[in-house]
C-alpha cells in the first residue's frame, strides 16, 4: 500500500498545520537539501512543448530517494475555467523501487514556488525590506504574500494585473487571511507605479510570450526582483538590460536549465550567473552592497518538489490521517505469482474439474 494525498487531504493539512508555518517547513528543507547539492542526481526537466503549453516532467534522486514531478502550464486554460498549472508528484525508496507517496501538487507546487522565493530573498534582499510588489495576481500570489508576511517586516503589499478580477480576488483573500490581514495592500494602476521605491518585486505572470513587464527604468538601486513567471523557452518577463546592470547579481536554480527556460534564455551564453546552492552553502554572499540589484531567475527546479515531498511524507508518519493508502503496488504473498494477484482463480479441486470438462469438450469435438 502507498500513501497517497489528494486535495481534500492537503486541505486538511494547511487547515490543521496552517500556510506559513507549512511553507517554512518547506522553506527549511529546500535550503537542507540545497546545502548538499552534490548529493543529488540533477538533469533539466524533460519538456514537451505545443502550440498552447508544455507537460513536463521533473526527476531527481539523493540515491537513498528518488522523486519525480508531473506538471503543465496552459495560459490559456483558465477561459475555460481550468487551472493555468496542474500538477502530481512521486516519492520513492531507492533501494527497493517501492514508491512510498503519491501526492497531488499543484496546491504544494504553489507552496513550494513561494517557499523558494522568499528563501532566496532571505538571502539575496536588504534586511528589514518592508514593501513587497506582487506583479501578476493570479493562482500563485497568496503564498506569496503570506511566504513574505511571515519572513519578513512587512508593512505594504503593491498589487498588479492587467486583469482586475485576479487583483479582486487577491485583494480580498489578503484582507481576510489572518497572517496578511493588518498590512496594507494597495492596488495599483500599472507595473511601474507598483514597483516604484518596493524592496521586493516578485512577477509572476501567466502570459506564454516574451513580455517586457519590468523595464529597466523602473529599477532602483537596492531592490531584489524574484523572476518568477519566465519558466519556458519563448516565456520571459524582464527586459535583457536588467540582467546586464553592471550592479546585478543574478541567480539560478540550475544554470542549464535556466538557460533554456529562464530570464537567462536572452543572455549569451557566456553570461555570468551564480547557483543558488553557492548561495545556500556559504561560497558566496547573496548581496554585495545595500545598492545591488540582485535578481532571482526562477523557474523551478526538481530539488524544491522533491523537498515538499518529503516534507509531506514527513507529515504523514507523524499523523497517517493526512493520507489514505492506495493498492498502487501489488502486495504478493509470492512475489513471482503476479498472475495468481491478478487473476482470480479456482482452488485445486475445481481446477480438476474444469480440465477433465475441457477433456470432455475436445473429446466431443472429435467424433
Amino acid at each position: 500500500m502507498v500513501d497517497y494525498i489528494g486535495v481534500s487531504d492537503i486541505r486538511n493539512i494547511l487547515r490543521d498545520r496552517g500556510v506559513a508555518p507549512l511553507i517554512a517547513a518547506i522553506t527549511d528543507q529546500i535550503e537542507d537539501d540545497y546545502r548538499r547539492w552534490h548529493a543529488f542526481e540533477k538533469d533539466a526537466r524533460i519538456a514537451s512543448h505545443s502550440a498552447v503549453g508544455v507537460i513536463e516532467l521533473m526527476p531527481i534522486s539523493d540515491g537513498k530517494h528518488y522523486a519525480f514531478k508531473y506538471v503543465n502550464g496552459h495560459p490559456a486554460n483558465t477561459a475555460a475555467g481550468l487551472l493555468t498549472v496542474t500538477a502530481f508528484g512521486v516519492l520513492a525508496d531507492v533501494a527497493t523501487g517501492y514508491p512510498v507517496l503519491l501526492s497531488e501538487l499543484t496546491i504544494v507546487t504553489a507552496l513550494r514556488t513561494a517557499a523558494m522565493s522568499v528563501l532566496a530573498a532571505l538571502r539575496m534582499a536588504r534586511p528589514g525590506s518592508h514593501t513587497l510588489a506582487l506583479i501578476g495576481n493570479g493562482a500563485q500570489s497568496e503564498f506569496q504574500a503570506i511566504a513574505f508576511a511571515d519572513r519578513f517586516p512587512l508593512r505594504e503589499i503593491r498589487l498588479f494585473d492587467v486583469d482586475p478580477r485576479a487583483t479582486d480576488k487577491l485583494e480580498r483573500n489578503l484582507r481576510r487571511h489572518p497572517a496578511t490581514a493588518g498590512l496594507v495592500v494597495r492596488r495599483m494602476a500599472n507595473v511601474a507605479e507598483a514597483v516604484g521605491g518596493a524592496d521586493i518585486v516578485t512577477t509572476i505572470t501567466a502570459d506564454k510570450r516574451n513580455a517586457l513587464i519590468l523595464l529597466p527604468s523602473m529599477i532602483e538601486p537596492g531592490m531584489h526582483l524574484n523572476a518568477v513567471g519566465g519558466d519556458c523557452p519563448g516565456k520571459t518577463e524582464l527586459h535583457p538590460d536588467i540582467l546586464r546592470r553592471a550592479d546585478a547579481h543574478v541567480v539560478v536554480e540550475l544554470e542549464a536549465q535556466s538557460r533554456i527556460e529562464g530570464e537567462l534564455q536572452q543572455m549569451p551564453a557566456d553570461f555570468a550567473v551564480t547557483e543558488f546552492e553557492q548561495i545556500a552553502r556559504g561560497l558566496v554572499p547573496g548581496r554585495r552592497g545595500d545598492r545591488d540589484v540582485t535578481i532571482f531567475d526562477s523557474v523551478g527546479f526538481a530539488l524544491e518538489d522533491y523537498a515538499a515531498l518529503r516534507v509531506l511524507h514527513r507529515l504523514v508518519r507523524e499523523r497517517p490521517s493526512y493520507a489514505s493508502r492506495i493498492d498502487l503496488v501489488p502486495d504478493l504473498d509470492d512475489p513471482k505469482d503476479l498472475f495468481g494477484a491478478a487473476v482470480d482463480l479456482p482452488d485445486a479441486q475445481d481446477r480438476a474439474a474444469v480440465k477433465l470438462r475441457g477433456r470432455t469438450r475436445i473429446g466431443a469435438l472429435n467424433t
